[in-house]
């Protein structure tokens, strides 16, 4: 099984252990693409390795003399950006995730530093475009329920905001005061005519003063 993973020159023991700690690591459809193992000028007994999966990139170090492998993992919704640099000998594969951090590794064969580099962009590629879809998906959902509830809420709107004008008063509402002010007129002039006869019983007017006040009260009716 390991074969497919050593056709650019990784070292065999570094990809059987890396290989054997994957297996248990891999989750419900995670599938291995491409591991890279570091490669020092001098002898390097227990070289770092790089595994690139379909849902995240893996380090790891070997410990314990050699006896357990530590290794951290960083999906690639979290991952910013990958970076490969080649120098005199071999290359460096790093990676820069959303909250800051920055893993990498040295001494890597330049032609896998590339394929790491290569299969990274991809997946980077893939997780853009799963992005925006699942974005374009919930401008669509959250656009379908405003274009659902905004009739309703616009008629209710509607409705509140603008009442039924009343009709006109009808005219005949007005002649109740009318009639309570004439009928006022004549309780006022009575009073008037009857303090006008007790001034002429008191003999304080004489009777054409009398006459003469009374047809000037009668004519204002």
């Amino acid at each position: 099984m390991i074969e497919k993973f050593l056709h650019d020159e990784q070292d065999q023991k570094a990809v059987e252990k890396v290989y054997t700690r994957l297996i248990d690591l891999l989750t419900t459809g995670e599938e291995i693409i491409y591991i890279a193992v570091q490669k020092k000028p001098l002898v390097n007994i227990l070289p770092d390795c790089i595994a690139i999966t379909n849902k995240r990139v893996l380090f790891f170090t070997p410990a314990n003399l050699g006896l357990s492998i530590k290794f951290i993992d960083y999906v690639w919704k979290d991952v910013v950006d990958v970076y490969t640099k080649e120098e005199i000998i071999g290359a460096i594969f790093s990676v820069k995730t959303t909250s800051g951090a920055e893993m990498g590794v040295d001494y890597l064969p330049k032609v896998q530093a590339r394929k790491l580099y290569q299969y990274a962009q991809e997946r980077k590629e893939a997780e853009r475009e799963a992005r925006r879809l699942r974005d374009l998906e919930q401008k669509r959902a959250e656009s379908g329920s405003v274009q659902f509830e905004t009739p309703s809420q616009h008629v209710a709107a509607h409705q509140i905001a603008t009442p039924p004008v009343p009709e006109p008063t009808p005219e005949p509402k007005l002649e109740p005061v009318i009639v309570h002010h004439e009928e006022a007129k004549p309780d006022i002039l009575t009073e008037k005519l009857k303090k006008l006869r007790t001034l002429f019983d008191n003999g304080l007017i004489s009777q054409e003063e009398y006459n003469h006040k009374k047809l000037e009260l009668l004519n204002d009716l």
